[in-house]
């Protein structure tokens, strides 16, 4: 366990000075209980912060210079904000590029910033679907407008502003689930959320004799060079042709499971149908889960789950082997309510809901089946709902209690 006053300790290592003027922030990672590749049709989503994320120590400079550095890689980028047209240099960092976009869009905002030294710790796996970059993001931003001034912030515009950065900056047009889980995460709680005018409400999740458990496939995907956005483009193909049918929708979202079964016949593509079946039975499955968990019932939700699973493997074809072999081996376990993909696919991790008393059989017997099928050794986080995005004021070791098998 890292511990806030260890990371002030090697802040001081690499930017010397005193203690007493370190400030740190922190933002999670995400876990998407439900509702995938729905965020960017205008859909809901039912995502939860975890207690993994990005911390940064920060101290205020006098000039508009900022250095940074990470804990887990000789990496140190320094930049100056007061030209933000030069920030475009920065796009192609191997480390740093979030960061830097996310202030180009603070400027671009009008807000008012000031230089500074942060140093990044981060225990979000990259790579691995719990949303590691908006972690970044919302950190970044939280800990930019922190320093620049002591008045309040709206959170919501930071999850907007962070979503922007990786819009236009890093070039992945993703939707808003990630940064708004990661802003407005709340402890035990997940977040019912209508992607098309983000109103959401928080949902109690009560876990009573069971436990969430997150496998990682290690296997890591881009988004980049991904194929996200050639499912955007495919539902975007299918939005239009329902649109001549039904000119009252702006996004799949919009779309009833009634109104889509009307009408699908309208799309000749049968891959471009798929996806939009994915996206309306989808939306549907959310609805459905926050109906269960509000009655106490895991059992029909861990069945959603599956459902959501197949459909992303059959319809929307964004899991892949080693997802599929995690997601099986996990549903031969008793007490496995159900298991599903979780993030954009393509690599990255999976969601359980496991029994507390099954929970070391699962870790041990679906990491050994794992293993054997796919050859790569995975890792398991039993996980605990967190905060969002906010600055510690004393550090709480429950910051880090995400155990680790």
């Amino acid at each position: 366990m890292t511990t806030k006053q260890a990371l002030k300790e090697q802040f001081i290592s690499i930017f010397g000075g005193e203690t007493s003027a370190l400030r740190v922030f922190q933002a999670p990672g995400r876990v998407n209980l439900i509702g995938e590749h729905t965020d960017y049709n205008g859909g809901f989503v039912f995502p939860a912060a975890l207690t993994v994320g990005t911390t940064i120590v920060a101290r205020k400079r006098q000039d508009s210079l900022v250095k940074m550095a990470v804990t887990d890689l000789p990496d140190f980028v320094t930049f100056d904000f007061s030209d933000a047209d030069a920030l475009d240099q920065f796009k192609d960092l191997h480390w740093g590029s979030y960061q830097i976009g996310v202030v180009k869009e603070l400027l671009k905002e009008g807000y008012p910033l000031v230089g500074c030294e942060l140093l990044f710790h981060d225990t979000v796996p990259h790579g691995g679907g719990l949303s590691s970059s908006a972690a970044i993001e919302v950190a970044t931003a939280v800990a930019f407008l922190s320093l620049a001034s002591d008045q309040p912030f709206d959170m919501v515009r930071v999850a907007r502003l962070s979503q922007l950065a990786e819009h236009n900056f890093i070039g992945v047009k993703c939707g808003i689930m990630d940064q708004f889980a990661s802003a407005m995460g709340k402890k035990n709680h997940a977040i019912f959320l209508n992607c098309k005018d983000l109103s959401f409400d928080y949902v109690p999740i009560v876990m009573d004799g069971y436990k969430i458990v997150v496998s990682n496939t290690k296997v890591k995907r881009s988004l980049a060079t991904s194929k996200y956005n050639e499912r955007r483009s495919e539902c975007e193909a299918g939005l239009a042709i329902l649109k001549t049918a039904l000119n009252e929708i702006d996004c799949l979202g919009d779309v009833s499971i009634e109104q889509f079964e009307a009408h699908q016949f309208l799309i000749a593509d049968e891959t471009v149908r798929k996806r939009c079946v994915h996206i309306v039975s989808e939306d549907d499955r959310v609805l459905r889960s926050i109906r269960a968990l509000e009655i106490g019932d895991l059992h029909a939700f861990g069945q959603l789950m599956n459902g959501s699973h197949d459909s992303l493997r059959d319809l929307y074809e964004v899991t892949g082997l080693e997802l599929d072999t995690m997601v099986d081996e996990a549903r031969k376990i008793e007490g496995v309510l159900g298991s599903r993909m979780t993030g954009a696919g393509f690599g990255g991790c999976t969601v359980s809901i496991v029994a507390d008393d099954a929970v070391a059989h699962f870790i041990q017997t679906v990491g050994d089946a794992y293993q054997r099928v796919t050859g790569i050794a995975p890792e398991f986080y039993v996980s605990e709902i967190g905060d969002g995005g906010r600055e510690l004021s004393t550090f709480d070791s429950s910051e880090d209690k995400e155990s680790q098998a």
